[in-house]
C-alpha cells in the first residue's frame, strides 16, 4: 500500500506539474507567435499608408509598446516589396527596391500563392502578406519578410521545450528522493494502527480465552442452557473477528523479501473449486470452472489460497438459488485474470464501489445469518494489492462478477494452450 500511495503521489505531482507547464509553453509560444504577426501587420499597415515608406519615427522608442515602431534603421532593417494590382488581379507596377531576393519570376509566384490563399492577410513561407483594396477598384499587395522574427520565435519555443523536459526530470528525480519522506508520517501512522490491531487482538485473546473456559465450568456445574449457548456464540463470533482482522493486517504488509515463491496458480485455484464445490451443492448451486493449464505465479501461496477461498465464499453464500457459479483464471499476455461470478438479483450498482471498505454489509440481515463481518472483501483487496494487482467488481444482467489483475512475474514454464474445468 505504501509503495502504491507513493507512486500515486508522484504520479499525481507530475502531472500537475507538466499540466501546468504545458499550459505555460503553450500560453508563451502562442502568445510569441501572436504578438509577432501582430507587430508584421502593423508594420505592413503602415507601409501602405505611408505610400510604401516607413516615416521618420516621431517618438522615443517605448520598451513597453508590444506593437510594431518605428526607428531610423526600421527602413533599412525591413525588407519587403509591393506590388499594386488591377481590378483584374494583374499585375501592374512591382517595387523590389527594398528586397533583394527576388525577382520578377518569384513575385509572380508569390503572387499566385498569394492569389490561391484568398486571404487578406498570411504567410507565404517565411513571408507575411496584406492586401489592402483600392478606390480604383485594384489592390495593393505588400510582402514583408519575417525570417529574422520568425526564427526567434521558434528558437524561443525550441528553448521552452529543452526547459520543459530538463524540469520535469529535476523534479522527477527530486520526486523519487523526497517522496519517501513526504509519505512517512501516513506509513508511520499505517504502521502503528496495524500494529495495534495486532497488539489488540492478542489482548484480547486472553479474556475471551478465560470466558470460554469458565463457560465450560458452568456448563459441567449447572448444565447447559440458552445463555450459556448464546454466550459461547458470541465468543466465537469474537473470536473468528479478532482473526480476521489480523489477517486483514497482514495482507495489507508488503511481501517481505524470501517469502515469495513461485507456484502453479492452476494447481491452486483447482483445489480451491474442487473444496467449494460441496458446498455450492449443498445450497443447490452449480460450480463451474475454467482454469488455464499451467499459469505459474510468484507470491504468497497461502495468500492466494485464502484470496480463491475469499471469493467462492462470497459466491457461495450470496448466489441466488439454483444459480451457477463461474469460476475462471485465464493469462492474458502478462497478466492474469482471475473471476468468479454468480447471479444476485437485486443489487444496487450504485453501492458496487462500498463492497471493498472495511465492515460494510449491503445485506446487514443476510450477513450475518452466513456470519459474515465486511471484512473478507477488503483482505481480498489488500491481498491483490499486495501482488502488485486490481481487484474490481461489475454487476450487469442480475449477476456479479469478481476480477482480479495479477502480474505474471515468471512465466518460463506458462503455458495456455490448455484449460481444466468441470461442472
Amino acid at each position: 500500500m505504501i509503495r502504491s500511495l507513493r507512486r500515486k503521489f508522484i504520479a499525481i505531482a507530475m502531472a500537475s506539474l507538466l499540466g501546468t507547464m504545458t499550459v505555460l509553453c503553450v500560453s508563451i509560444g502562442v502568445g510569441n507567435h501572436w504578438i509577432t504577426a501582430r507587430r508584421v501587420d502593423r508594420a505592413i499597415s503602415l507601409l501602405y499608408q505611408n505610400g510604401g515608406t516607413f516615416l521618420p519615427p516621431g517618438a522615443a522608442f517605448d520598451p513597453s509598446n508590444f506593437e510594431f515602431q518605428v526607428t531610423p534603421e526600421t527602413a533599412f532593417e525591413t525588407r519587403y516589396f509591393i506590388v499594386e494590382l488591377t481590378a483584374r488581379r494583374e499585375v501592374k507596377s512591382v517595387d523590389l527596391e527594398h528586397i533583394a531576393a527576388f525577382d520578377r519570376q518569384s513575385v509572380t509566384e508569390t503572387i499566385s500563392k498569394v492569389m490561391e490563399a484568398d486571404a487578406g492577410r498570411g504567410y507565404v513561407d517565411y513571408y507575411r502578406f496584406g492586401v489592402f483594396p483600392n478606390e480604383d477598384g485594384g489592390s495593393t499587395l505588400i510582402v514583408l519578410d519575417c525570417f529574422l522574427l520568425l526564427q526567434a520565435s521558434n528558437n524561443t519555443v525550441r528553448v521552452m521545450a529543452i526547459v520543459f523536459l530538463v524540469c520535469a526530470l529535476v523534479v522527477f528525480l527530486l520526486l523519487l528522493v523526497l517522496s519517501k519522506r513526504a509519505i512517512r508520517p501516513f506509513a508511520q501512522n499505517l504502521e502503528r494502527q496495524r500494529q495495534f490491531v495486532t497488539d489488540a487482538s492478542h489482548e484480547l485473546k486472553t479474556p475471551l480465552s478465560i470466558l470460554s473456559a469458565d463457560l465450560d465450568l458452568l456448563s459441567d456445574s449447572c448444565g447447559e442452557s440458552q445463555w450459556l449457548g448464546s454466550a459461547r456464540t458470541q465468543i466465537a463470533r469474537l473470536d473468528k473477528l479478532i482473526r480476521n482482522l489480523v489477517e486483514l493486517a497482514r495482507t495489507e504488509e508488503t511481501i517481505r523479501e524470501g517469502a515469495s515463491e513461485v507456484f502453479s496458480l492452476s494447481d491452486v485455484a483447482l483445489a480451491s473449486a474442487e473444496a467449494f464445490e460441496p458446498l455450492a451443492e449443498a445450497e443447490g448451486n452449480t460450480l463451474t470452472a475454467e482454469i488455464a493449464d499451467g499459469v505459474e505465479l510468484r507470491g504468497v501461496q497461502d495468500d492466494l489460497f485464502r484470496l480463491f477461498s475469499i471469493l467462492l465464499d462470497n459466491a457461495v453464500k450470496y448466489c441466488d438459488a439454483g444459480g451457477t457459479i463461474r469460476l475462471s483464471l485465464l493469462q492474458r499476455g502478462r497478466r492474469v485474470r482471475l473471476s468468479v461470478s454468480n447471479p444476485c438479483a437485486g443489487l444496487n450498482p450504485a453501492q458496487l464501489p462500498r463492497y471493498f471498505d472495511r465492515f460494510y454489509r449491503a445485506d446487514s440481515s443476510r450477513a450475518r445469518t452466513t456470519g459474515g463481518y465486511g471484512i473478507g472483501l477488503s483482505t481480498a483487496r489488500a491481498i491483490v494489492a499486495r501482488h502488485r494487482g486490481r481487484l474490481t467488481n461489475h454487476y450487469a444482467n442480475g449477476i456479479i462478477t469478481f476480477t482480479a489483475l495479477l502480474p505474471q512475474i515468471n512465466e518460463k514454464h506458462g503455458n495456455t494452450s490448455g484449460s481444466r474445468g468441470f461442472l
